[in-house]
């Protein structure tokens, strides 16, 4: 998954998405939700250290920059294990 920048507002909700030097503003409001972390199928025990078992995850639809003839791209954003990093996980453009 790749690696993108995102600048929160105070609740924690995506503000704007950098990916690739290029800002995607948000076109409705995210919608978040956390999901359990498989860990078992990549180990017999949990990591040690690794107390989190969801992550954190966020759907935003979004387009490139104030262009409103851009289309309407919908992401899935997912944090890190640690709670640090976010990657963008499955995109498709959303039927708009």
């Amino acid at each position: 998954m790749e690696q993108v920048y995102i600048p929160t507002v105070e609740q924690g909700a995506p503000a704007v998405i950098v990916r690739g030097g290029r800002e995607w503003p948000m076109v409705v409001e995210p919608v978040r939700w956390f999901e359990r972390v498989a860990w078992w199928e990549d180990a017999r025990r949990m990591p040690r250290g690794q107390g989190r078992v969801d992550v954190e995850v966020w759907q935003v639809q979004i387009r490139l920059g104030d262009n409103p003839e851009s289309g309407i791209v919908t992401w899935e954003l997912v944090r890190d294990g640690s709670g640090g990093s976010w990657s963008v996980r499955g995109e498709e453009l959303a039927a708009a």
